[in-house]
């Protein structure tokens, strides 16, 4: 069977008769030069009632435009692999999976295989996609949690321009260290390469990138505290920095000081991510309960609405 390539079909309306394609394609399908040039060179189509077009075709009311991508060849480091996923939502250009802690998001030499992003190559080959893996925001091998994926490139070309205008939104769950005494903060610090690690940062005010993490404590324990988190910047590790270098690490996090006499991985969720649907207009709004290892510590599910 031939696998399937994204496709939009459209109906020219009277508004936008006499629109020549590659205009239509720009502005109401919001194509790129680079997009379109995939279509051209790699195997897409653009079919006017059914018969190949150039995009100086000239639209008329009534025609019946019929956009094929081309299809995708996923990269020869990535091999799919059966995977139980937990996906909260899907359709035609995104997916939204709930990522477990201790799966990694892609392959790297330390792990080579039994990575998300090989599981959704399997998924999207027994959906018969003529696509590869684009992931639209990751998470640490140890975060839990909702992650957003693009099922084929031309959405991911709309999420990650989102992405960097700030209009998807996140927020996380974090359990820290020690009883934080104000109810709300913001911490505005940089974050940079610690010398001599591949993979730790530091907050840096010499070189570090600005990084600001919006914070809100949800209740206090014994010795720790449920706060809820939202990042402004998005550093590698902002969280878990950020909270390490005001004296609150993340249980669990020895990377960063946080203590594994609780938990063995740190204490970090991704619990909501809202966003305006870049194609269909429609608000996404999803939370997801934090898993079993968080859950046992809080004793009770957390009302995620109500944060």
């Amino acid at each position: 069977m031939e696998k399937q390539c994204y496709t939009i079909v459209k109906t020219i309306s009277s508004a936008e008769q006499g629109m020549v394609m590659r205009d239509y394609l720009k502005k109401e399908i919001k194509v790129s030069r680079r997009a379109l040039s995939a279509i051209k060179y790699k195997g897409g189509k653009l079919l006017v009632d059914g018969r190949e077009r150039s995009v100086r075709h000239v639209l008329q009311r009534g025609e019946q435009l019929t956009i094929v991508f081309p299809p995708e060849t996923p990269s020869e480091f990535l091999s799919d692999e059966s995977m139980q996923l937990d996906i909260v939502y899907e359709d035609d250009v995104v997916l939204i999976v709930n990522k477990p802690a201790g799966i990694p998001v892609i392959p790297s030499h330390q792990y080579p295989s039994g990575t998300l992003a090989n599981g959704l190559l399997r998924y999207f080959k027994d959906e018969n996609l003529a696509s590869t893996v684009h992931i639209i925001n990751r998470l640490d091998r140890n975060t839990s949690g909702l992650m957003l994926v693009a099922k084929h490139r031309f959405s991911h070309e709309r999420f990650f321009k989102m992405q960097k205008k700030k209009e998807i939104h996140r927020r996380y769950l974090a359990f820290v260290e020690g009883i934080m005494q104000q109810d709300q903060g913001v911490i505005d610090a940089p974050i940079g390469r610690r010398d001599g690690s591949a993979i730790e940062r530091m907050v840096d005010w010499q070189n570090g990138r600005r990084s600001i993490t919006h914070y809100k404590v949800l209740e206090r324990f014994n010795d720790w505290t449920l706060v809820a988190v939202q990042l402004q910047t998005g550093r590698t590790h902002q969280i878990r920095v950020h909270f390490a270098s005001i004296g609150h690490p993340l249980l669990g996090d020895d990377l960063y000081g946080g203590s594994l006499e609780r938990l063995d991985r740190q204490a970090l969720h991704s619990f909501e991510v809202s966003f305006i649907h870049p194609f269909t207009g429609e608000l996404i709004h999803l939370h997801k309960q934090c898993p079993d290892d968080m859950l046992t510590l809080l004793a009770k599910p957390i009302n995620l609405e109500m944060i």
